[in-house]
């Protein structure tokens, strides 16, 4: 079985701990030697540095001088970098028309924005719809414009690919942020007397 590290400060007059022997480790991490506790502690007060327990199921138990404070402070950050790794995993979705209107194009784009801020993973859907599809010279030229939008905040996975009906392209987290969402000017022409048609706002997937 392996040693149990659990990091506990020795502080000094602290009774919880009765090891008369040690295995000291020194501040730079060398292996120093077998010394009695209360000669640990002295060379940890030498040191101006904390003496840590770092493995109590060791024969004898090992501790080492180090900064604790630092220790809790790379612990803390370790820690802060895992769950912003976690919630780079999750994926988010902005979904986008041919027809798309200018203000809900501009809103899906700033979502898309959001999204990338926050660390997730962000899909982008063109779908096409019934005589849309005889039109896909018009939805890469929209999802290009899309990319080429997206690429200020986040790095693309490739080129946008069709899957049946659906232009698809993910984009991962990682670049600056805080340019407003100001690309109606994008949008590809409209048929004349075509109605802009609204879909979903947005969709997940973990």
């Amino acid at each position: 079985m392996e040693d149990q590290v659990i990091a506990k400060l020795l502080k000094p007059g602290d009774r919880s701990f009765t090891a008369e022997q040690v295995r000291l480790i020194g501040k730079d991490g060398e292996q120093l030697d077998i010394v009695t506790l209360t000669r640990a502690r002295d060379l940890a007060q030498q040191a101006g540095l904390d003496l840590v327990l770092v493995s109590d199921r060791a024969v004898p138990p090992v501790v080492r001088i180090m900064d604790y404070g630092k220790l809790l402070f790379e612990q803390k950050k370790n820690l802060k970098n895992q769950r912003k790794n976690n919630v780079a995993q999750k994926v988010k979705e902005v979904k986008f028309h041919i027809n798309i209107d200018t203000h809900d194009y501009e809103y899906k784009l700033a979502r898309g924005v959001e999204f990338l801020g926050k660390g997730c993973k962000l899909k982008v859907t063109l779908m096409l719809r019934g005589r849309e599809m005889a039109h896909q010279d018009l939805a890469f030229e929209l999802m290009d414009k899309v990319m080429a939008y997206l690429a200020d905040y986040g790095e693309a996975d490739g080129k946008p690919k069709l899957l049946g009906r659906n232009i698809t392209v993910f984009f991962a987290p990682g670049k600056k942020s805080g340019r407003p969402a100001e690309a109606g000017r994008h949008l590809p022409p409209r048929e004349e007397n075509e109605q802009p048609e609204i879909d979903e706002e947005e969709s997940s997937e973990e």
